[in-house]
C-alpha cells in the first residue's frame, strides 16, 4: 500500500458533505501510479474515497456499483455513497474483512477462499439475460478488440518479447477470432487476490474491491489473472474456483481462455518492464513459456 499523497482539500470536502466531519484519513492506494484510494473515518464509521484514473473507469466503477452490487451478499461489494463527476470520484462503503494479500493461509484455506471466490463471481456475472441486447454486443465486441490488439502490446513490447513468444502471441490473437460463441455477463475486470477480502466473521466469505474494469464481456476472461497466475503452479485451486462458480469451463472458453492469456501476457510484459511490476512480468513470461510447451 502507498502512504504518502494526502488526499486533495476538494475530495475530502465533497466526502464530508455526504458523511459529515472527517476525524482521520489514511492513503490505502494500491501501488501504482494510478491508484488514489483513502479510507476516511467519520463519526458514523469508515468510508472510502476514491478517484478514478479515467473517465471510462469512472462510468465502468459507477455503473457497476448501482447495477450488479446492490443483488450481492451485503458486505462483499462495496455500496456507492456518492459520486462526483467533476472530480471523477466515489464515496465507498468498505467491504467486510481483511485483504487476502496480508493474510498468511493454509493450504486448505487456500483451497476454501477460490472455492467462495467462484461463488461469488457467479453471482456477480449474472447470466446473458441480465445483459440488454447492447451489453451483448459489447462483449461480443471485446473479444474482437482483444484480438486485435495484439500488434499493439508486441509494437509497444519491442525487443522485451522474443521472436518466439511473439510468434506465439500471434497465432492465439488468430485464432481467438475463430473461436465460436462464449458465455458472456458482467464481469470485474480485475479478479484476484490483491482484489479480494476475506471475512472469517462469517463463514469466511470473499468480498470483491476495485470495480473500475467491470463491463459486459465473455465470463472466461474474468479468470485470466488466476489461472495465469496462482492456478498455474497449484491447479487444485481452480478446480476449488470451478467447484465454487458452479460449472467447468466449456471446449470454447477453454480455447478462449488460452488464446486471451497469450495477448494478456503480452500486454503484462510490455506494460510491467517499464513500469517495474515484476510480478506480472513474470506472470506473463511463465505464461509465454507454458503456452510454447502446449504447442510443441
Amino acid at each position: 500500500m502507498s502512504v504518502g499523497h494526502p488526499i486533495p482539500p476538494a475530495l475530502r470536502e465533497w466526502a464530508q458533505g455526504i458523511v459529515g466531519p472527517v476525524r482521520s484519513e489514511r492513503n490505502v492506494s494500491h501501488d501504482r501510479p494510478n491508484s488514489r484510494v483513502w479510507e476516511l473515518t467519520c463519526d458514523t464509521g469508515r468510508v472510502f474515497a476514491k478517484l478514478s484514473p479515467s473517465p471510462a473507469f469512472f462510468a465502468r466503477e459507477t455503473r457497476a456499483l448501482r447495477e450488479v452490487a446492490p443483488g450481492l451478499q451485503s458486505g462483499t461489494v462495496p455500496l456507492l455513497r456518492g459520486t462526483d463527476p467533476h472530480q471523477r470520484a466515489l464515496l465507498l462503503s468498505p467491504v467486510a474483512g481483511r485483504p487476502v494479500k496480508s493474510l498468511s493461509l493454509t493450504p486448505a484455506e487456500q483451497h476454501a477462499l477460490h472455492r467462495q471466490a467462484g461463488s461469488w463471481l457467479r453471482r456477480f456475472h449474472g447470466g446473458e439475460n441480465d445483459l440488454c441486447l447492447q451489453d451483448r454486443r459489447d462483449a461480443v465486441a471485446e473479444i474482437a478488440r482483444a484480438a486485435g490488439g495484439a500488434d499493439r502490446h508486441l509494437e509497444r513490447a519491442g525487443d522485451l518479447i522474443s521472436p518466439t513468444e511473439r510468434q506465439t502471441v500471434r497465432r492465439h490473437a488468430a485464432a481467438l477470432e475463430h473461436i465460436g460463441a462464449l458465455p458472456a455477463g458482467y464481469i470485474h475486470g480485475d479478479f484476484q487476490a490483491r482484489n479480494w477480502l476475506l471475512d472469517t466473521d462469517r463463514g469466511h466469505s470473499v468480498g470483491a474491491v476495485d470495480l473500475e474494469r467491470a463491463r459486459p464481456h465473455a465470463v472466461v476472461a474474468d479468470v485470466i489473472p488466476l489461472a495465469c497466475g496462482p492456478w498455474a503452479e497449484h491447479p487444485v485451486l481452480g478446480e476449488a474456483f470451478w467447484t465454487g462458480y458452479g460449472r467447468e469451463l466449456t471446449g470454447e472458453e477453454e480455447r478462449a481462455l488460452r488464446c486471451l492469456s497469450a495477448l494478456d501476457a503480452a500486454s503484462a510484459i510490455s506494460w510491467g518492464v517499464p513500469n517495474g511490476d515484476r510480478e506480472i512480468v513474470e506472470r506473463g513470461r511463465a505464461t509465454l513459456a507454458r503456452l510454447e510447451v502446449q504447442a510443441a
